[in-house]
């Protein structure tokens, strides 16, 4: 273990520590699968308390970064880089930010429409048969009336990450799983009655079938204009709620 025991300051210790650990973990000086040290000896190694070691551990481990394993043989170890832990460590800041309002509905739309029309286009020239069949299984279950509203939306957030699977590119995976994952739920709350989703089920037919017949310039260009056709849905959408909304003023 190659760690620098005499690099922090007072003051948001648990965070140094955190830090420290993590930068070892990215450079290599700590392998995967090493065990740390006990909480006892960090405490001693860093001149902290324990307490702080805990929550250095904990921020640690929120990143999937650290693993924790009871028993005689248990301890605290590095964890393999994995893409799907990476994905739901972006996606949940990103839902946090989200949530924080601190992007825009036009900020959003306008993030969506560019790379989801990128994915369309490397979709249509790497896509599989089972691609496909994913896409179609999504439209399939999307055309049921009764179908809520709540599994409506998760049905449309799994097409559109299904084009993005269908993208075979990793990085790029990487990146909208926190696009898809945080984004199309926030407007999707906004929008669904039973018009607004007759026209996204036959946007996604359109897309899917664009994307089967190979033609990206077609399949980039339906995604931008069914990303594009929320813009005034969500407008209307907020307009309405902030009509609802009591007034203030003295009874």
């Amino acid at each position: 273990m190659s760690l620098q025991y005499d690099e922090i300051v007072r003051g948001g210790l648990a965070r140094q520590v955190a830090d420290l650990i993590r930068t070892a973990i990215l450079e290599g000086r700590l392998a995967v699968d090493e065990r740390l040290p006990t909480e006892e000896e960090l405490a001693r190694r860093f001149a902290i308390s324990r307490p702080t070691v805990r929550e250095a551990l904990k921020v640690l481990a929120a990143q999937n970064l650290i693993r924790s394993r009871r028993g005689p043989a248990g301890g605290t170890f590095v964890n393999r880089p994995d893409a799907d832990g990476a994905a739901r460590s972006i996606t949940d800041t990103a839902t946090l930010l989200v949530g924080m309002g601190r992007f825009d509905i036009d900020e959003i739309v306008t993030a969506r429409m560019q790379t989801e029309a990128l994915c369309c286009r490397l979709a249509a020239q790497n896509r599989s048969d089972a691609d496909l069949a994913a896409m179609a299984a999504e439209i399939a279950l999307q055309r049921d009336e009764a179908l809520s509203d709540e599994d409506f939306c998760a049905s449309d957030v799994r097409f559109h990450r299904a084009v993005v699977q269908a993208t075979g590119n990793g990085p790029l995976q990487l990146m909208m799983h926190a696009m898809i994952e945080s984004f199309i739920p926030i407007t999707n709350m906004l929008i669904y009655r039973d018009h607004e989703r007759r026209r996204t089920v036959a946007a996604h037919e359109r897309i899917r079938a664009a994307i089967a017949a190979r033609d990206a310039e077609t399949a980039a260009q339906l995604m931008r204009d069914h990303v594009e056709g929320m813009r005034a849905l969500l407008d209307q959408a907020l307009a309405r709620r902030n009509a609802d909304k009591p007034r203030g003023g003295t009874p």
